[in-house]
């Protein structure tokens, strides 16, 4: 592997801004235990209260009745302040795909997607307010990054969705949300220890955090080289998405300007790396735009690309998305024919590849959208 540049742990945004309130989900059991002695409260009350948020999935402190009730509105406010406000949700596929516009403390916006299938429920997460990876074909891209979010924002986002679920709000009766992907807006690994954070929350076994099987979360980038070979190493065994989007230098330094520092065959031993050291199949994930990536002979240059980092194909699994297309953009959905030209190609040679299924088209589906409206 080639000599690796080096990153901050963090890719900070404009200074200046308060931080957001400290939470439950932003902290170990240990550290919940001695936030609530330091303000004079018994400790042990905190895995009752997270019990209540990850396990109860309760929101109203009048409904914690094992907290005694002269000391339950400081226990809640010490674990649990509120971090984010819903302004508007959005439906689509029968009311089994709902984008919720949240406002953060400090009036940031970002987005969530809930999306129920027959047998799992999936929730696409922000990560960043805004993103700084300047990607032009993004509608988050264009608005440029304000600020990295808290573990606890993020993990927010699952445990509403979870809520929802719980509660009868989304067609289909109770259920859990056991899928999510970080796909919303921003880039997860430039804000890598609060991402990091969020997933050992969600991990974490109940009552100290949500449950679920890191199997089934994903965690996506356009290619933080090492922040890639850092998630390597973490003992989590994430699924890891490469946005790649183009096979070449040439048009990938358009596409993802954060090439021009990390090269298609960088970025790409990076996630073979990932899936040689976790045993976890790597998703390439490459939008279709038309006129501009969708050339037979680009799914030909991708498919000796994705070959020549390993012996064989079988550390990965290429999927196609039809693109997201932002209103005034030049980049547009690629024709079908062009795209059923690129899976044959690709299946040719042996890459495995689908192509993404499309939810949510009549909402805004682009992530940053219904941000940048409001």
């Amino acid at each position: 592997m080639s000599e690796i540049k080096t990153l901050p742990l963090v890719m900070e945004p404009p200074r200046g801004r308060a931080k957001p309130p400290r939470h439950l989900a932003d902290l170990d059991p240990a550290e919940r235990k001695s936030l609530l002695e330091e303000q004079g409260l018994p400790g042990f009350r905190a895995k009752q209260i997270a019990a209540h948020y990850f396990g109860r999935l309760v929101d109203d402190p009048e409904q914690m009745t094992d907290l005694p009730a002269a000391q339950r509105a400081d226990l809640v406010g010490a674990l649990l302040p509120e971090l984010m406000t819903p302004l508007r949700t959005q439906s689509a596929d029968r009311g089994t795909t709902r984008k919720t516009l949240w406002k953060l403390f400090d009036g940031a916006l970002v987005e969530s997607v809930l999306m129920r299938y027959s047998d799992r429920t999936t929730m696409c997460v922000s990560s960043q307010a805004g993103c700084g990876m300047a990607c032009p074909f993004c509608a988050t891209g264009q608005g440029g990054l304000q600020r990295n979010m808290s573990t606890g924002e993020i993990v927010e986002q699952v445990i509403a969705g979870a809520r929802a679920l719980d509660r009868g709000e989304v067609p289909g009766g109770p259920g859990r949300v056991n899928n999510i992907v970080f796909m919303g807006m921003g880039e997860p690994l430039a804000n890598y220890r609060a991402v990091v954070g969020a997933v050992r929350r969600l991990t974490d076994p109940a009552p100290d955090g949500y449950g679920m099987s890191a199997r089934g979360i994903t965690v996506s980038t356009v290619g933080l080289v090492p922040r890639m070979l850092q998630l390597a190493e973490e003992g989590i065994p994430v699924t890891l998405a490469l946005s790649l989007h183009a096979p070449d230098d040439e048009l990938r330094n358009e596409l993802v300007p954060i090439n021009t520092r990390f090269s298609v065959a960088e970025t790409v031993d990076a996630a073979w790396n990932y899936a040689r050291t976790t045993k976890r199949r790597v998703s390439i994930e490459y939008a279709m735009m038309r006129d501009i990536n969708d050339q037979a002979w680009r799914a030909d240059l991708l498919a000796d690309v994705l070959h020549g980092v390993g012996a064989d194909w079988g550390w990965g699994h290429v999927n196609l998305i039809p693109l997201n297309e932002v209103p005034g953009s030049q980049f547009t959905r690629s024709r079908d024919a062009d795209t059923d030209e690129f899976v044959r190609r690709l299946e040719a040679k042996g890459i495995s590849t689908t192509i993404r299924d499309t939810r949510g088209d009549e909402i805004d589906a682009a992530c940053g959208q219904l941000a940048a409206s409001e």
